[in-house]
């Protein structure tokens, strides 16, 4: 998978990550769901509509953001 954004939060990073033309929002390594656009990817996990995330966190109680603007998008490194 190739992260493309980053939002850091006190539970750990989250990222949204595209393999195969698809859209996963990522925990600890794990993809929590599929999507067809980054931005859904990122809805998904801001309304807590993902699979579940490790040691019942809540990503909505996190501040998790629907917008990426909010998150860092990722630059691959040359």
């Amino acid at each position: 998978m190739r992260k493309l954004y980053l939002y850091e939060t006190s539970a750990g990073a989250f990222y949204i990550a595209e393999h195969n033309g698809h859209f996963h929002p990522v925990f600890q390594e794990q993809s929590l769901g599929s999507y067809a656009t980054a931005q859904q990817a990122a809805e998904g996990l801001a309304g807590g509509h993902t699979f579940s995330l490790p040691g019942g966190i809540d990503p909505s109680e996190l501040g998790v953001p629907e917008d990426l603007g909010e998150w860092v998008k990722i630059t691959p490194k040359a």
